[in-house]
């Protein structure tokens, strides 16, 4: 199998990453997939993400245990509360951002492309229809691909340039949705919320659902998500 057409491909379980990956296989590529179990509030994201790697022909889907819990400081892994539809401040980077979240998760996915001699990354970053994470920016992803080339043996030897791939970084959620709905994307099978009810259903009101929402209804394509509240 040719190197340049492998990759390692960071999946969440939710809309963009699910998105990615179908958009990866469409255009040839075979990719190895990572899931991150951080320590996040709930396991419905790492059930979903094992379903979606499931339906796709991937190389093999990883899920990596890691406890971001240790460090808190984020509404998805310590004890703060998860903003609902306006208790949250527009101006600033909410309570949602994990710590270096975009940083640890590549990190992990560099050096598993090290091992198989895959030089291509890909994520599911989006800056436009967004929470405002400053680790989901293109200067970031950029930013990222310099110091990949300069921290890994194979990057310094020039066995490798790697390359981060971030097709949905500008493209609104409405646009994402419908090219996934192009591609075939199941969003059924997909987990976005970050504060489900205690039955899986999504919320209806954090940042992660509004967007959702928001993509859905801007497509004008049917939302198949189970909200345990349904809100406007």
């Amino acid at each position: 199998m040719p190197a340049s057409k492998r990759c390692v491909l960071l999946l969440s379980g939710g809309l963009d990453s699910t998105t990615l990956l179908a958009l990866a296989k469409r255009d040839g590529w075979t990719p190895y997939v990572l899931t991150m179990n951080y320590g996040q509030r709930h396991a419905y994201e790492i059930e979903a993400a094992r379903r979606i790697a499931s339906r796709y022909d991937v190389a093999d889907h990883v899920i990596a245990n890691i406890d971001l819990r240790a460090f808190g400081g984020s509404a998805l892994t310590g004890d703060i509360a998860v903003p609902k539809r306006g208790t949250g401040r527009a101006d600033s980077i909410p309570v949602t951002y994990v710590p270096a979240r975009n940083t640890v998760f590549l990190s992990f996915a560099l050096a598993w492309a090290e091992t198989l001699s895959v030089a291509d990354l890909f994520i599911g970053v989006n800056a436009l229809d967004y929470s405002g994470y400053p680790d989901c920016r293109p200067e970031y992803i950029r930013a990222f691909e310099t110091m990949a080339n300069l921290a890994t043996k194979a990057g310094v030897e020039g066995a490798a340039r790697y390359v981060i791939h971030a097709p949905l970084i500008e493209m609104s959620k409405r646009e994402i949705v419908e090219l996934g709905t192009t591609l075939g994307v199941d969003y059924s099978a997909t987990f976005s919320c970050y504060d489900p009810a205690p039955d899986g259903g999504a919320c209806g009101e954090c940042d992660a659902c509004l967007l959702r929402k928001k993509g859905f209804a801007e497509a004008g394509i049917h939302d198949p998500t189970r909200y345990a509240t349904q809100s406007a």
